[in-house]
């Protein structure tokens, strides 16, 4: 295939060379929106009257034609084409000679990459803000199962304070909604149009820039011919937001992982969503959980990778930008995979309550609320800590946890000890007493539930 660069050249690109250079392998992902920006193009060019009005019907009809064949298979990409842009071209001036010749009247291939990218990228975010959200409807549905579910909460993963599942649940649900938020806004700066910047300079023909936005959905057009092929600030922006995206199941992954451990036994993940051992029999493995924990990794890599391209390159475009895209592309791939999976791993999984509620009776976890007690009757909090801290060694070196002591046992550290104090410390009562906002309570919790549902509808219609 002809380049669309050859008139300056004598001799042919070193087949290697050529090979080294091409994109097609990785940019032929974005043939429908170079297709979409390409009609567009031509319907402006129509409309200015650059082209004839015959021309830009012509042109728009047979990219359709092309773009409907690629779609159904019956056209195949061509892999020696250099990239995505060329292929196209190359097609349409096949089909229908000069008129295909003139649709790239003041426009270049930087700014139709550039405007190429930000198409696609569009997509890919909505694609992964409606897996996010099923995501949160999920978390949600099970956050409502398990309100009242008394387990322990956890510091330094050591037993702190007895909780939730709902609310443990809950947290998840906060980063989650913050995610959508984030990709939502990185959406919105993306959706500026470059097409039009040409080179880097502009172009001297009578073009309309916003008509072309305006096609395209773009909320308007970047304001400076150079930055409008050179900015890949969105890019980077949404690899960040999938870098946390992911953090966040990671996070989540690998409390999967410990609750599914015969050490905790808290959750057992469906046989569909776990594999088994090649040489021990009794293995259920949370492999899922797991890939999901080690792809975070990958996702960071690309989000490092493309600011490493980024930080040292000249106005305006430079070949090394390139690289941005595969970087980015793995990155919503990652992404997008890993929550496809992740969601129904949640849906399916058995929560065995028993042993969520028999972990929170051990570790002392109310020893707060004994402390608190102390407060109560009249002692200040460090004096109240420091007698339950005496409380809770004696039980250690004598095998016994608060409950288990007698009232007797309790006046040898401090008088104030009454008959009440066993209500206070039950573990039921400890939970149901934190409802302040955001606390643990299930009826505090009954009102995270209902604010996220809120936020979550109002995250959805934003955007």
């Amino acid at each position: 295939m002809e380049k669309l660069w050859t008139g300056r050249f004598t001799k042919a690109l070193d087949a290697e060379v050529n090979d080294f250079n091409s994109s097609i392998r990785f940019d032929s992902r974005m043939y429908r929106q170079d297709i979409e920006g390409s009609v567009a193009h031509a319907a402006m060019l129509g409309k200015q009257g650059i082209i004839t009005p015959d021309e830009a019907e012509l042109i728009q009809k047979t990219l359709k034609e092309i773009r409907a064949e690629i779609d159904a298979g019956t056209l195949a990409i061509d892999p020696a084409a250099e990239d995505i842009h060329s292929f196209v071209e190359a097609e349409l001036t096949a089909r229908i000679g000069d008129a295909g010749r003139k649709l790239h009247t003041a426009r270049s291939r930087n700014d139709q990459v550039a405007v190429d990218i930000r198409l696609y990228l569009r997509d890919r975010i909505d694609t992964i803000r409606e897996l996010i959200a099923a995501l949160c409807e999920e978390i949600l549905t099970l956050a409502e199962k398990n309100r009242a579910v008394i387990m322990p909460g956890y510091t330094h993963l050591q037993r702190a304070q007895p909780i939730t599942f709902g609310h443990q649940l809950m947290a998840y649900e906060m980063m989650f909604l913050r995610d959508l938020d984030r990709l939502g806004d990185c959406r919105k700066r993306m959706n500026v149009s470059p097409l039009g910047s040409c080179a880097l300079a502009g172009t001297g023909f009578d073009t309309d820039r916003y008509y072309e936005a305006q096609l395209l959905g773009f909320d308007g057009i970047s304001e400076n011919s150079i930055d409008g092929v050179s900015d890949r600030d969105h890019i980077i922006e949404l690899a960040s937001a999938l870098s946390t995206v992911m953090m966040h199941l990671s996070r989540f992954s690998e409390e999967i992982i410990l609750w599914c451990s015969w050490e905790f036994k808290f959750i057992e993940l469906d046989d569909a969503y776990s594999t088994g051992s090649s040489i021990m029999p009794q293995k259920k493995n949370p492999d899922i959980a797991e890939l999901v924990r080690g792809k975070t990794g990958r996702v960071y890599g690309d989000l490092v990778s493309i600011l490493t391209v980024m930080k040292g390159i000249p106005l305006a475009y430079n070949k090394d930008m390139q690289e941005d895209k595969e970087g980015v592309f793995d990155a919503c791939d990652t992404a997008e995979q890993c929550l496809r999976v992740f969601t129904p791993m949640l849906a399916t999984m058995r929560v065995i309550e028993k042993n969520m509620r028999s972990a929170a009776a051990k570790g002392f976890i109310n020893a707060t609320d004994c402390a608190d007690y102390l407060v109560t009757k009249g002692l200040p909090f460090r004096t109240a800590y420091k007698i339950t801290g005496e409380i809770v060694g004696f039980c250690v070196e004598n095998g016994k946890t608060l409950e288990e002591l007698t009232l007797e046992e309790y006046r040898t550290f401090c008088d104030k000890f009454d008959a009440d104090l066993f209500g206070a410390i039950d573990m039921e009562v400890c939970v149901a007493k934190r409802t302040s906002a955001g606390g643990a309570a299930p009826a505090a919790v009954d009102k995270e539930i209902a604010w996220a549902k809120d936020r979550l509808k109002e995250l959805i219609d934003k955007y």
